[in-house]
């Protein structure tokens, strides 16, 4: 098995991008599967996922659900070849990333929240609502609503992370590629539902509770991109944790 150090997704990019390049694999090929190239490269198949939406982004790959990806195209420049370290972040490192810190803000939110704190957040809520029925494909509430949790904190550093994960997932060349496959309003609905039920645990002061109400809605969000990235195996749950650290040991 080949060993790579630097294990991220664009290491595993750039090994199938030369492949692409060096005749390995032609237009029309299908490239071998996320198990295949996981266990080739000693890497998870969420890193191998994140490559293939990565090659997909530069338009070489083309992913058919239920089939495979397929070579479209072959890079020409040497340049193009090396352009390979973007100035992205993976949807599901960023996923893992926001649980890690935002579960954790939500706890502390239940226990700083105030009255105006709370119908902020119910304002919040009501205007995600009102764009959804006006079909208007706007994220701004659903920014607003985890931005405003970070700020009851009064803790300034967890502001400034929290914007910054959201200007990464805005700037995200990857996750746009995946929402572009989110036709259904269901999707949103959920989401919906998940901030009710944060926003809930936060207005009666349960930090337990609103510690697993946001990790929750955050593992509902990587289980839907996971549908809609995976290609093979229907039965994949990809799992970020071998584990829930928020649920093991309470």
């Amino acid at each position: 098995m080949e060993n790579i150090i630097n294990r991220t997704y664009t290491r595993i990019g750039e090994f199938l991008k030369r492949d692409i390049s060096q005749g390995i694999y032609s237009v029309g090929d299908k490239l071998p599967t996320e198990r295949e190239i996981s266990e080739k490269f000693g890497v998870s198949r969420t890193i191998v996922r994140e490559a293939m939406v990565m090659l997909e982004v530069e338009k070489l790959v083309e992913v058919k659900k239920g089939s495979g990806v397929y070579v479209v195209r072959i890079p020409k420049t040497h340049s193009e070849l090396e352009n390979t370290s973007l100035p992205d972040v993976g949807p599901f490192e960023l996923l893992q990333a926001r649980q890690l810190l935002e579960s954790s803000i939500a706890e502390f939110a239940a226990l700083q929240a105030t009255k105006k704190d709370i119908l902020n957040l119910k304002q919040i809520l009501h205007r995600e609502k009102e764009l959804l029925a006006l079909n208007q494909d706007d994220y701004s509430a659903d920014k607003d609503f985890h931005i405003a949790l970070a700020e009851i904190t009064q803790n300034d550093v967890l502001v400034k992370l929290q914007e910054q994960l959201w200007q990464y997932r805005f700037n995200s060349a990857m996750w746009a590629q995946l929402h572009t496959r989110i036709l259904q309003k269901d999707y949103h609905h959920l989401w919906i539902k998940d901030h009710h039920a944060i926003l809930l645990a936060i207005q009666k002061k349960n930090a337990n509770a609103a510690r697993k109400a946001m990790w929750q809605h955050l593992e509902n969000v990587k289980v839907k991109l996971f549908e809609l990235s995976d290609v093979e195996d229907p039965h994949f749950d990809g799992y970020l944790f071998n584990t829930n650290p928020v649920v093991v040991g309470i």
